[in-house]
């Protein structure tokens, strides 16, 4: 066989070759990122101009956040974080609209705490998304529920989903999410 014919054949088949694994590589990222992210990747795909973007934008919050210093909280601190969730729960019998900014201030101070920068809530959502994927959810209803009765729009039965949303991100911000997560080796 020639130089020629074998180039003809050779070239194309590693052509073939490394698409199939550049296709798979991606499928494989695709995979592990909508596991990872869960419903919070559906609203990144939605929000963004096409998929690629949208898993570009996700793993720059996994690089940021792999920059961040977030930390467990020692025992003591997790303690009074437990007694002020306590106070705030037994505020929303008398007054439901003060317990659920107190409940929103008690969520910031411990993501603070915790390390998570806290200075937008938009950047707040991005940089929880990273490690508290499923909470995100709970925390923007309870956001929702919080701007609306700062103009004394909301009923007390969403004040108090408002306090169930904020509890549900506050119990896995205080117990490290269940999980931790290790930078790329």
């Amino acid at each position: 066989m020639s130089t020629g014919t074998l180039l003809a054949i050779v070239i194309p088949v590693a052509v073939v070759v490394i698409l199939i694994a550049a296709g798979l590589a991606l499928f494989a990222r695709h995979r592990s990122l909508r596991e990872r992210y869960g419903p919070e990747y559906e609203r990144t795909v939605e929000g963004a101009d096409s998929r690629l973007a949208a898993e570009r934008e996700l793993s720059a919050r996994e690089k940021r956040h792999d920059k961040l210093d977030i930390k467990p909280l020692p025992d003591r601190l997790r303690e009074r974080y437990s007694r002020d969730w306590d106070n705030v729960q037994h505020e929303f019998v008398d007054r439901p609209e003060d317990a659920v900014h107190d409940a929103d201030r008690l969520v910031t101070s411990l993501m603070q705490d915790r390390g998570y920068p806290t200075e937008s809530y938009d950047q707040q959502l991005k940089d929880l998304s990273v490690e508290h994927s499923r909470a995100l959810g709970h925390y923007r209803a309870a956001h929702e529920i919080d701007t609306l009765s700062e103009s004394h729009k909301a009923t007390t039965e969403q004040l108090r989903n408002a306090m169930v949303h904020y509890r549900a991100l506050f119990d896995e911000l205080l117990s490290d999410g269940g999980q931790t997560r290790h930078a790329p080796a």
